[in-house]
């Protein structure tokens, strides 16, 4: 008898040549689409690729008839609200930057849909994301990077635990973007050439701080810009409108440019500085999750390569467990704006050796 495997199909390319591979090696594939999305009237109808909108259904639907497969629509806004949305807002307003791609990779797109499936007898679910997995010689389950760096998504699921890692499939990983059209386009699927989505699904218009100030029903307050000596410099428009690093939309005419370095939510200031002062040599982290590795010990150090943000190149760095919940993370070169609320994740060569959010920078 055929593993059973649950497919979340967001009506993108990936997820649909994902089914087509899983059923073509013979499992019996059903395709699921999670319904996240909120309100009627907030609807996210995306003609270009969203995983949120109505088109989403309508084009994974059409997939999944076109592949012979069962297709079903499963709620999850309640889980969505509550792990991705709330959690946005909640780091926003505590002058965090989050990543909530992550947050919906471990507590939605898993967590939530893994139990459901394996509540209707099925074996593992299945994504389309480029990335693989692999069960280690030393009997731990991790995610490696796909063939293609181009599009490697393993940044974003550093988070994912043993249990969820061995009940899941992701077939996408060993083939390039190109490959993958290439396929659909062989078995006339017509989201072939559909455009990626880009932006956070619940924000359709980018607005974040809009979106945060509509969520909890209030606008930010204004506060002081101040300098590294915390001279005040200028105003600004609430907290939630910044993040380290950013120089566009300051408005400060200090006759050079400025960046901002820190958010202070306890007392409603931004620090501006210079570039150099964007450079932190580290950072501490929490909530940790170790995957290729096991956990270090309180006090143990550990070399490899880490990333602190989706886009960021990497850099090789020590990392030292420093208490039950946090390690230290120096880089051998000091990186440019470490953001407290972004993941960090490490890597041993190809492998995701685990990560955790950046908690503060570490300057001297």
């Amino acid at each position: 008898m055929a593993e059973k495997v649950v497919i979340g199909m967001s009506g993108g390319v990936d997820s649909s040549v994902a089914a087509y591979l899983l059923k073509k090696a013979g499992y019996d594939v059903i395709g699921v689409t999670m319904q996240i999305w909120q309100e009627q009237e907030n609807e996210v109808i995306e003609e270009e690729g969203g995983c949120c909108g109505l088109s989403a259904v309508d084009d994974a639907r059409r997939v999944a008839n076109a592949l012979g497969i069962p297709y079903y629509v499963m709620n999850f806004r309640g889980e969505f609200q509550k792990n991705v949305i709330d959690y946005f807002v909640d780091e926003y307003t505590h002058g965090r930057t989050p990543n909530p791609c992550i947050a919906c990779n471990r507590y939605v797109k898993w967590e939530s849909l893994l139990r459901r499936s394996l509540d209707i007898g099925a074996d593992y679910i299945a994504t389309g994301h480029y990335a693989r997995i692999e069960k280690l010689p030393n009997g731990r389950y991790a995610i490696k990077k796909s063939v293609t760096a181009a599009k490697d998504q393993t940044y974003a699921l550093y988070n994912l635990t043993q249990e969820q890692l061995s009940k899941t499939l992701m077939p996408v990983g060993d083939y390039t973007k190109d490959e993958i059209r290439k396929m659909a386009e062989s078995i006339n699927l017509r989201v072939a050439n559909k455009p990626d989505s880009q932006e956070i699904c619940f924000v359709s218009d980018n607005d974040y701080a809009g979106f945060i100030e509509k969520e909890i029903g209030k606008k930010f307050e204004k506060g002081d810009f101040v300098d590294i000596n915390g001279n005040v410099v200028g105003q600004h428009n609430g907290i939630i409108h910044y993040t380290i690093g950013q120089r566009k939309g300051l408005n400060l005419s200090l006759g050079r440019p400025v960046f901002v370095v820190d958010i202070l939510p306890e007392t409603n200031q931004v620090v501006v500085g210079d570039n150099q002062d964007v450079f932190a040599k580290g950072l501490i982290a929490d909530r940790m999750n170790f995957m290729a590795i096991e956990e270090p010990a309180i006090g143990e150090e550990i070399r490899l390569f880490a990333k602190i943000r989706y886009n960021h190149a990497g850099a090789p760095c020590t990392i030292k467990r420093i208490n039950e919940e946090q390690c230290e993370v120096l880089f051998d070169e000091p990186q440019r704006a470490i953001t407290p609320g972004q993941a960090v994740v490490f890597y041993d060569g190809d492998y995701v050796a685990g990560g955790g959010t950046i908690v503060k920078r570490v300057v001297e």
